[in-house]
């Protein structure tokens, strides 16, 4: 049958009933603005929490854990190497916690392809002298410009330059928290002593927030050269080397692969956040999950409406059938009135979800614990909308396929013998 002919019916019988038309149309818009806003929203949420732990997170981390000698005294021993030995309360080696070997190291890993950066890094252990109290804190030493540049550290300076910190000698990125404990505003100077009872002055350049507060209270950040003074190291000892790769799945064979090469400890990313990436997969799968179900549920209200056009219509089927239409020509018909619900709906709802997630990402959120975060996180992902303009003709799709089988086996004689 003419394809024209068979769309031209469809239209007519559209326009007949319009109410119902629009009614599924607009059950259709619904479902896919919320698809869209509800997936933008949650994923922009996944990404603004990612962003806080991952940001700040090397993908391959090298360094010397602490930890007991695997050749202890009694292995040695001719009487009892062929045993199996027991032994408890074993004590940590001497380890040495910097990295041997670090400039070679430094420069096989900044000459990999894989590679996008390294930077050295040293954790320093010390006590914030407020009075007559120690206050406990870590400082970080760092190259900031380097820091600055693979892991975004400007964005969690606060107050201040980050870049002060290489740049005004004897200077600390005071944590929000622990600054806030010392009463301590920038240009102060606070009093540091270190495990080995030296005491330093530091100037306060800047503070540092990086959206959770226990680590705020402890973690303070100097450059590399004024921690390496505070411990009296000289200035090739660093205890890290964090890596930053191209491709971020590559981060767990490329660890392995530096633990054996350089003969050291390496973590990658997605061991050292296993924990906190399930979290985000989980919010995701509801996102999707609830989002599938709006799309099902209309895809309901249309079988229902198609369910009812096809009962008060039947005299149109007989006479179709009776003048020469097929089933299958039938079938097409309501078929072709299905998807156009579900295009025409589909296409204003992706419309109205961008809408949706515009506003919600205009809101302002302002919150002492997220500083970086002006408004409420909104992902425009081009796959939501892809996904959602799918799902839209596909739910349509067999929402219609029931009731145009139905009506392509109605039997003209019996309706019309009938009337």
């Amino acid at each position: 049958m003419n394809s024209k002919l068979i769309f031209g019916i469809a239209r007519s019988l559209l326009l007949a009933r319009w109410g119902q038309t629009l009614v599924a149309a607009v059950g259709v818009t619904f479902s896919i603005a919320m698809f869209i806003t509800l997936l933008g929203f949650m994923n922009g949420l996944n990404d603004m929490l990612d962003g806080l732990i991952l940001n700040r997170t090397p993908h391959v981390r090298l360094y010397n854990e602490i930890k007991p000698s695997e050749n202890q005294p009694v292995n040695a021993s001719s009487e009892y190497r062929d045993s199996y030995n027991f032994i408890s309360s074993v004590k940590s080696g001497i380890t040495r916690q910097e990295i041997y070997n670090s400039g070679p190291i430094m420069q096989a890993v900044k000459e990999d392809a894989r590679v996008l950066g390294a930077t050295p890094k040293l954790t320093a252990q010390v006590f914030f002298n407020e009075g007559t109290i120690d206050i406990t804190g870590m400082i970080n030493g760092i190259d900031v410009e380097e820091e600055m540049r693979l892991f975004n550290f400007r964005d969690y300076v606060t107050a201040g330059s980050a870049i002060d910190a290489k740049n005004v000698a004897n200077s600390i990125i005071l944590g929000k928290g622990l600054a806030d404990i010392l009463v301590a505003d920038i240009g102060d100077v606070v009093q540091v002593t270190t495990v080995q009872g030296e005491r330093f002055s530091l100037k306060v350049v800047g503070y540092f927030q990086s959206g959770i507060q226990e680590i705020d209270k402890v973690q303070c950040y100097a450059s590399l050269g004024t921690t390496q003074k505070l411990l009296g190291k000289p200035a090739n000892y660093f205890t890290d080397i964090q890596i930053k790769l191209n491709d971020l799945d590559l981060a767990p064979a490329v660890a392995q692969e530096y633990a054996h090469v350089f003969r050291i400890d390496a973590e990658d990313i997605q061991t050292a956040n296993a924990q906190f990436e399930t979290g985000s997969n989980i919010r995701t799968l509801i996102s999707y999950a609830v989002g599938v179900t709006l799309l099902i549920v209309s895809g309901f209200g249309i079988f229902n409406i198609l369910n009812m056009m096809i009962y008060e219509k039947m005299d149109s089927i007989a006479i179709l059938k009776a003048t020469g239409f097929s089933g299958r020509d039938v079938n097409l018909v309501f078929l072709v009135i299905a998807l156009s619900i579900g295009f025409f709906g589909g296409m204003v709802g992706l419309v109205v979800g961008f809408v949706l997630s515009v506003i919600i990402d205009s809101i302002p959120f302002n919150t002492a614990a997220l500083p970086t975060i002006k408004t409420y996180p909104v992902n425009y992902d081009p796959v939501y909308y892809f996904i959602g303009g799918f799902f839209s003709l596909i739910t349509t799709y067999f929402a219609g396929f029931f009731p145009a089988r139905k009506a392509s086996k109605v039997d003209p004689v019996e309706i019309i013998r009938g009337k």
